[in-house]
């Protein structure tokens, strides 16, 4: 997971080299699971740029490896054990379920202000789109929309998560009903952003977005299980057929595939992927030669090749608010 600007997947694999070991002044006495559960979270937390474990995560850390021992009194080596059972189980939880993150430093703002050719195009786009009417000149106030039309994207910050950028838009006369053309716009708009990557780079801020990754992890359980993988087919063959066995193949899992762990088949991101897959899955199998081990071949190949891509190139859901 990068530290700069923009989006990052966290996935477990950032916790390879948490620290295992108990505190000194702590490794001779007694503990109790809770204080363990405490430390790893903390251990966890500062490997994940200091943000808090989603309670769904955290949950199924705790049931893989057995919360009951929260109220029980551990030795040191009973301690250590739990430490590193319950920070392998983060990990795992998080491997089949990342959570999306922002870490905004200042770095991404930077690279537009540092290019005069990228910015002078981003200052232009940005003032013709919030000049709805044509008229060559916006309300200084317009220049809080153009940063939410940056977004993090672009490494800005929502407002909820910068407190600060109210002071630093009145500081450079960006608030209020004057008007300006687009010259001015763009160099205040240049402070402003200046000013707002100097704050991010003293302090940078990390927030999780309310989205699902999907990564083939879950498709990969499935295929594992030949029970699971011989009930999807049952229920394929269950179906309407089409002529074209990919298309009923295709049709079932756009309807049902969530639950495998494929993406909604609606997703912009999604819609090429499942384009993808099903054009390179080269049958053509009439309803009269259907037969359950075909069929059950046939879903294996599909589903592994779902997996491989979205290993390579995970699809993000929102989840909305």
């Amino acid at each position: 997971m990068s530290s700069g600007g923009g989006v990052a997947v966290v996935d477990g694999a950032q916790l390879g080299d948490v620290d295992l070991s108990l505190p000194n002044h702590l490794a001779a006495a007694p503990l109790t699971g809770a204080q363990v559960i405490e430390l790893a979270e903390s251990r966890v937390s500062d490997r994940l740029y200091g943000i808090a474990l989603p309670e769904t995560i955290r949950s199924s850390a705790l049931g893989r490896v057995g919360g009951g021992f929260q109220g029980a009194e551990l030795d040191g080596d009973q301690a250590a054990e739990k430490l590193r059972e319950y920070v392998a189980a983060i990990a795992d939880a998080l491997k089949d379920d990342p959570i999306v993150v922002s870490i905004l430093d200042g770095s991404t703002i930077q690279i537009y202000l540092e290019d005069e050719d990228d910015f002078a195009m981003l200052a232009e786009n940005l003032f013709t789109e919030l000049d709805a009417e044509d008229t060559g000149k916006i309300k200084k106030s317009e220049i809080r929309r153009a940063l939410d039309h940056m977004g993090v994207d672009m490494g800005v910050p929502p407002p909820s998560e910068l407190p600060l950028l109210s002071d630093i838009l009145k500081k450079h006369g960006a608030e209020g009903e004057e008007e300006v053309g687009q010259a001015q716009f763009a160099e205040v708009l240049q402070s402003v952003l200046h000013e707002v990557a100097d704050t991010l780079a003293e302090k940078r801020i990390v927030f999780t977005h309310n989205a699902k990754v999907v990564n083939g992890s879950k498709i990969r359980k499935l295929l594992s299980n030949e029970k699971q993988l011989m009930n999807v087919t049952e229920k394929i063959l269950e179906g309407n057929h089409e002529k074209d066995c990919v298309e009923t193949v295709r049709k079932y899992l756009e309807k049902n595939g969530a639950d495998m762990g494929l993406p909604p088949p609606d997703v912009e991101e999604a819609v090429a992927l499942y384009n993808a897959v099903f054009y390179s899955a080269a049958y053509d199998k009439s309803v009269l030669e259907w037969r359950k081990d075909e069929i059950r071949e046939i879903v294996k190949d599909i589903l592994e090749k779902f997996a491989e891509q979205l290993e390579t190139d995970p699809v993000f859901v929102d989840l909305g608010n």
